[in-house]
């Protein structure tokens, strides 16, 4: 997954190792150069909404908010807006093709390939969400375009699953 902050071109993939909910940053990939950094930790505080951010051995307290596919973070006396660019997130440019997820939820199997053609009705991928499973079905018959996700994935609601075309 890659980031951006603001309105900044540049994209970030951040290296994090999650150990019991603890969150490790130690490597960056800022457009395809990778940096080193500080080691950085991230806890959710157990007793309200904020997260402890600790540099250095210096203790920060945020708050991070998500809307859509962006993350609204107050931090160190300044609100940044961190834009998610995943493969499937609502800003893909997935067109009028697109098959969106109806809820959030787990992908627990994908039955079509890109490039396979598919007749209207035919199961494209199954997913959990609401301890239910859904079938995803293709609206139309087509050609499949791109499938963003793979089994074991955690999908938003609105995400982009599989594109079709014609």
């Amino acid at each position: 997954m890659e980031w951006s902050i603001g309105e900044s071109a540049k994209k970030y993939s951040p290296t994090l190792v999650d150990s019991d909910g603890k969150y490790t940053l130690n490597r960056l990939t800022a457009d395809g150069s990778e940096k080193i950094i500080s080691k950085i930790t991230i806890t959710k505080d157990k007793n309200s909404r904020r997260l402890i951010v600790e540099h250095n051995g210096t203790i920060q307290y945020t708050y991070a908010t998500r809307v859509g596919d962006q993350w609204w973070i107050h931090y160190d006396g300044r609100i940044n807006v961190v834009n998610m660019h995943e493969a499937g997130s609502k800003d893909s440019d997935a067109g009028e093709g697109g098959l969106t997820a109806p809820m959030p939820g787990t992908i627990l199997e994908v039955q079509v390939k890109q490039g396979q053609r598919v007749r209207e009705g035919q199961t494209l991928l199954v997913m959990e969400a609401m301890k239910m499973e859904h079938r995803i079905l293709a609206p139309k018959a087509g050609e499949v375009i791109v499938v963003n996700f793979e089994a074991g994935d955690r999908v938003d609601m609105g995400a982009t699953l599989v594109e079709l075309g014609e």
